[in-house]
């Protein structure tokens, strides 16, 4: 049985052996635009402070992923309330998904899982500040895709630290996935108030 590193996983591949498609309809994911949660004043001091963290980073390159992790991705999960029960947190995962018929199996390595009632609510893969979230949008969906409760949408965030942006896949007899808009740290005022208001938002799902 031929084994397949997640991260050797493109786009190309999901779509021709999993039939991924990609919808762009606003209405398929409206949980990143509807709904959000206010974030309070306290909320936005810490953000402002990660922020402020993200630019004394970037003076001293290279970046890499465990620093990114460890003062930006997390402390903003933190805020969010997702170390806390109900959530679990898992991290450095293993998981590996199988294809119906081609008998390979595609292994990767999730970087933070968060986990509620046995439903993935968030996950997360972070990456070193000068990858692009592209980058790791089919790592991210094939971890995604592994879901082991495919009636239920899986919600995802990858972020290099500079950058977040939100996936939602349904899997159903067709996986399908969209993509929010990308948020990016550096940009005028503090762009993580919507990243934190997102999370936020996915958190309260209902299980």
């Amino acid at each position: 049985m031929q084994k397949l590193q997640a991260r050797d996983i493109n786009l190309r591949y999901l779509i021709d052996n999993f039939g991924l498609q990609r919808v762009r309809k606003a209405d398929f994911f409206p949980e990143w635009q509807e709904n959000l949660p206010e974030v309070t004043d306290s909320e936005k001091q810490l953000l402002d402070r990660v922020q402020d963290i993200y630019f004394n980073l970037v003076d001293s390159p290279p970046v890499w992923e465990n620093a990114v992790k460890l003062t930006i991705v997390s402390p903003i999960l933190f805020i969010a309330g997702l170390f806390e029960s109900p959530f679990q947190v898992k991290a450095e995962k293993s998981i590996s998904i199988q294809e119906e018929d081609e008998g390979r199996i595609i292994e990767g390595r999730i970087d933070i899982l968060i986990m509620k009632a046995n439903l993935w609510v968030t996950v997360i893969e972070s990456k070193q500040l000068s990858f692009s979230t592209d980058e790791a949008l089919a790592q991210l969906l094939t971890y995604m895709l592994a879901d082991p409760n495919p009636e239920t949408p899986t919600f995802g965030m990858i972020s290099t630290g500079a950058n977040f942006s939100f996936v939602k896949l349904v899997t159903g007899e067709t996986p399908q996935y969209a993509r929010s808009a990308e948020f990016v740290i550096s940009n005028p005022g503090n762009e993580l108030y919507r990243v934190l208001q997102i999370l936020k938002r996915l958190s309260q799902l209902p299980d």
